[in-house]
């Protein structure tokens, strides 16, 4: 891959990168850092990439790979030295897209709070239902693909993603929820 065609990637994807690794991360400034290592790492292997392959689903991959090399270093400094209050995070970044026409602020409001909630019930599912859930909603991806990135058989790709839809429709149930 040369420079212009990795420059295209990042235009073409980057977004979709981006987004997941917020959710992976779970607010915008490790996502932010994580989509930094990730790029880096890319722009490191470039030569190596074949713009005909699936360069998403590997920048994808690399992505997990570097954040549970983050979450163990995290985990072995936390044996060594803990600390003993951490601050809270929360989901930034994300905007509300308003797909209906009616603009006014409180139905900006009541969308925001709708997103808002669903994600947080998503990011309250284990990891191995949450990931699947994101990569075949938000970023597009099939299940053939994710189950690549994730080094599963499709069976439990999709055994996961039902798992997932089940505990998200009793959660929205359990609270009121009848969309």
């Amino acid at each position: 891959m040369n420079n212009g065609e990795f420059e295209q990637f990042v235009l073409k994807y980057g977004k979709d990168i981006l987004r997941f690794c917020r959710m992976k991360a779970g607010d915008a400034e490790n996502g932010d850092e994580l989509y930094q290592d990730t790029m880096l790492k890319l722009l490191e292997k470039k030569k190596r990439l074949d713009s005909m392959q699936n360069t998403k689903s590997y920048a994808l991959s690399t992505s997990i790979y570097l954040w549970k090399n983050k979450k163990k270093k995290y985990a072995n400094r936390m044996r060594l030295v803990p600390i003993e209050s951490m601050e809270e995070t929360s989901d930034e970044g994300y905007e509300v897209s308003d797909h209906d026409n009616e603009t006014s602020p409180e139905n900006i409001v009541l969308q925001q709070n709708e997103v808002d909630m669903i994600q947080g019930l998503v990011a309250s599912l284990p990891e191995k239902y949450r990931i699947p859930i994101y990569l075949y909603y938000s970023a597009d991806m099939q299940i053939n693909e994710i189950s690549k990135i994730l080094g599963l058989p499709e069976g439990t790709v999709k055994t996961r993603m039902r798992k997932a839809k089940k505990q998200l429709k009793e959660k929205l149930e359990a609270i009121g929820y009848d969309r």
